[in-house]
């Protein structure tokens, strides 16, 4: 299995609870040229958010991120990740609970299998958790874009509860650990 390449750009898919909230968050890291939400790590085709939230479809909402390995690397694209979750807790995030929202990586080659391993042994080794991580990494096979609502949807609905409570914290934390890989806004 190749890496995905569009121009010299590579392709990460990831899960960590709700996909609005990594998408809230990847979309101001440096070196990211494009976030999507939608589904993978399941066996229904093509299937919808309610659909997905059944728990039947076996996927999980997640995110794929286009990205410049010459800007970012897929090794600081896990740090974030593992930075804006809780990868220690089974199928939830928060009040988020489900197989939907378990924290998950589909790598696209073997080497972004071998990093994935590499960062969660070495995250393990350093106890920066009570618990160690379940976070699942498998093999990429297919994404789902999700429905139009739910892209942007931090962007497009920063005062709703949900944003306001469980994604902008998020994105806060991100902000201020990560503040020199912030893109400039022009």
């Amino acid at each position: 299995m190749q890496a995905q390449s569009v121009n010299q750009k590579e392709v990460a898919t990831l899960g960590g609870g709700c996909f609005w909230c990594l998408e809230a968050v990847y979309d101001q890291l440096k070196g990211v040229a494009d976030v999507v939400s939608g589904y993978s790590g399941g066996h229904m085709p093509n299937p919808t958010y309610e659909q997905v939230c059944s728990e039947r479809t076996g996927h999980a909402e997640v995110i794929q991120i286009t990205f410049d390995p010459q800007a970012v690397s897929y090794r600081e694209i896990l740090q974030v990740f593992f930075t804006i979750h809780d990868p220690t807790t089974l199928n939830q995030q928060g009040n988020d609970v489900g197989t939907s929202y378990r924290s998950i990586i589909l790598y696209h080659s073997p080497e972004q299998e071998a990093t994935a391993r590499q960062v969660i042994a070495e995250l393990n080794a350093a106890h920066l958790w009570d618990k160690p991580i379940v976070t699942e990494v498998t093999a990429f096979k297919v994404f789902y874009p999700a429905e139009a609502y739910h892209q942007q949807y931090f962007e497009r609905n920063p005062h709703q509860p949900y944003c306001r409570i469980v994604v902008e914290p998020k994105v806060a934390k991100f902000r201020k650990k990560y503040m020199e890989r912030l893109k400039t806004k022009a």
